[in-house]
């Protein structure tokens, strides 16, 4: 079997916090950014939860990051667009792309706020079924990212900065080809496809032509390609649930062990209406995580592969298993941690070449 090349390895993170401590828990994740980037993770990704103890607007949360952060790409997973407004939404990322010097990315993912009815009027203006939540929402909110002109070419808007031609603002130039859509069927794959976002894959998946995890995600894959419509080539990052245990204590492995235990009844067959298929965790020495990723074959068909950390885990139990990862095994699958260090030496001299040039 050939060797895994794997060029860019990212993580994601749930963002916990304690519900009566909430600042704690957010630093925490920052640091753990700050401390992926030190790894030479080329990102970090945060999940966006409502109604929960976690991040519940990414777009805030990241920009908190470009600050604590100079070089590893930052990432939400997924934004569900029925909550948001895609007009206000482009105007929020953009402008945290613009912070992060162009270093966003961002998952999204279409339907109605599956808390929608629970919010009732805390959230709907009118009324739900009139609203469309389809893929077209996230149409709008691409649009509405490109930065095009508003209205006719000789319109104006005037305020106390002046007269302007107006457009969302401001304008991140590269950002909309740095949308992805997190997919689990072959319609929303092909719908990613042919409207130019790349493509999030992670452990859930829709059983359509087979009840087999793997081959179903390699056919969603598979398909993705095929359709691509995009500009240049399609990107695609599978999410995987590993968890080392070359760094834990003995107490801790067992924890490690119980957590995937505990989750392991669901990957045995589709479950509920939607046939929904789980992957295993995967949970093991460096060596036994190593065997597990090379036998998979989604990762030879993908670029990135993210490191999915389990929910309500320590801040001390994301950075072992960060720095298990890192150094244990992901240079095992091909992939070299960029010299964050040298990196930022680098930029400090390209900052100071450009203020002795303004000077």
């Amino acid at each position: 079997m050939s060797q895994l090349s794997i060029r860019n390895i990212a993580f994601l993170t749930p963002g916990n916090y304690d519900d009566a401590d909430p600042r704690t828990g957010l630093e925490e994740t920052l640091a753990l950014f700050a401390y992926g980037e030190e790894l030479g993770f080329d990102g970090a990704w945060v999940r966006q939860r409502h109604l929960e103890p976690g991040v519940s607007s990414a777009a805030t949360f990241l920009a908190a990051a470009t600050q604590r952060t100079r070089r590893i790409g930052l990432g939400s997973a997924v934004i569900q667009m029925g909550y948001e407004n895609p007009f206000r939404l482009a105007e929020d990322l953009s402008l945290v792309d613009v912070l992060s010097g162009g270093r966003l990315n961002i998952g999204l993912s279409a339907g109605p706020p599956p808390f929608g009815k629970l919010l009732g009027e805390r959230f709907f203006d009118g009324d739900p079924a009139a609203i469309d939540f389809s893929h077209a929402r996230l149409a709008r909110l691409a649009a509405n990212i490109d930065g095009n002109w508003v209205g006719e070419p000789e319109t104006r808007i005037s305020s106390a900065a002046g007269e302007h031609r107006p457009r969302p603002r401001p304008h991140a130039p590269g950002l909309r080809q740095r949308l992805w859509y997190g997919g689990g069927s072959l319609r929303s794959v092909r719908w990613a496809a042919e409207n130019g976002f790349h493509l999030l894959v992670g452990n859930i998946n829709t059983a359509e032509e087979t009840e087999d995890f793997l081959r179903t995600q390699q056919r969603h894959v598979e398909s993705f390609r095929a359709q691509w419509r995009g500009p240049g080539e399609p990107r695609i990052a599978v999410g995987r649930v590993i968890v080392p245990l070359d760094g834990a204590d003995a107490a801790t492995r067992q924890r490690y062990r119980d957590y995937a235990a505990s989750r392991h009844a669901r990957t045995l067959a589709p479950q509920g209406e939607r046939r929904t298929l789980f992957a295993p965790d995967i949970v093991g020495t460096a060596e036994e995580i190593v065997a597990r990723l090379q036998a998979d074959p989604v990762l030879r068909l993908v670029d990135t592969l993210r490191l999915e950390l389990p929910y309500n885990f320590s801040a001390a139990d994301y950075r072992q298993i960060l720095g298990d990862f890192a150094g244990l095994i992901a240079p095992r699958l091909g992939w070299r941690a960029r010299d964050a260090a040298a990196e930022a030496a680098s930029g400090v001299a390209l900052d100071e070449e450009k203020r002795q040039a303004v000077a």
